[in-house]
Order: C-alpha cells, then sequence, then structure tokens
C-alpha cells in the first residue's frame, strides 16, 4: 500500500495504490490523520483508481477517516475505484453515507460546493 497525498485549498487529497487490508490499514490510518493535522485540511478525498484490494480492516480504517473528517464539519469523497473496490464498497453501504465522484477534479467542485 502506498499513500501519496497532494493538498487542495482545504482538501486534503490522498492518493492510495496497492491493497488496503489487515495488514495495510494501520498505516493508512496513522499516514492520513498525520496528513490531516499537518495540512490542517477540512475535507479529505480518497482518490481509488491504483487500489486494487480492499477488505473489511481497510473499509474500517476509510469509515474512521470519515468520522474524523465529519467531526471538523467536513466532507469525504472517493474518486473513481476500480470495479472490484466499487463493488465492495457498494455491498458495504459506503456509498450511502459517502459521495463518488469520477474524476479528481469533479471531487474538488464537489468539496468547494459543500
Amino acid at each position: 500500500m502506498n499513500v501519496e497525498f497532494a493538498r487542495s485549498g482545504s482538501t486534503l487529497v490522498a492518493k492510495l495504490s496497492g491493497e488496503l487490508d489487515l495488514l495495510t490499514a494501520p498505516s493508512f490510518r496513522s499516514q492520513v490523520d498525520g496528513a490531516l493535522q499537518e495540512s490542517a485540511s477540512r475535507n479529505l478525498v480518497l482518490e481509488l483508481s491504483k487500489l486494487s484490494f480492499v477488505d473489511s480492516s481497510g473499509l474500517g480504517a476509510i469509515l474512521g477517516r470519515y468520522k474524523a473528517v465529519s467531526q471538523l464539519g467536513g466532507r469525504m469523497l472517493l474518486v473513481d475505484p476500480q470495479p472490484q473496490v466499487k463493488r465492495i464498497f457498494t455491498l458495504s453501504g459506503l456509498f450511502k453515507i459517502m459521495d463518488l465522484a469520477p474524476s479528481l477534479e469533479q471531487a474538488l467542485e464537489m468539496v468547494q460546493e459543500g
């Protein structure tokens, strides 16, 4: 699992690649939490086009970041998951609480609109 960060205004963009599972979820949590705190970002966009696998531990880590961002009054969006990852998110109900954007540009526009 690899996470690359970028910032756009009050939004932190995290580009994930590899697998988000039991072994990598703790690292994901600490990296994202640290980057959110360091950047003082209110919103979080997860760019998922290169995330090849997610399990229940990964879903839990994503949900935890959603709760943290929500408590700050921010929004969290998911961008362009691969079909197998999108299916797991759909089955888990994650899309009922988090918005899905087809591109990073659209996600940043959606965050700005509120």
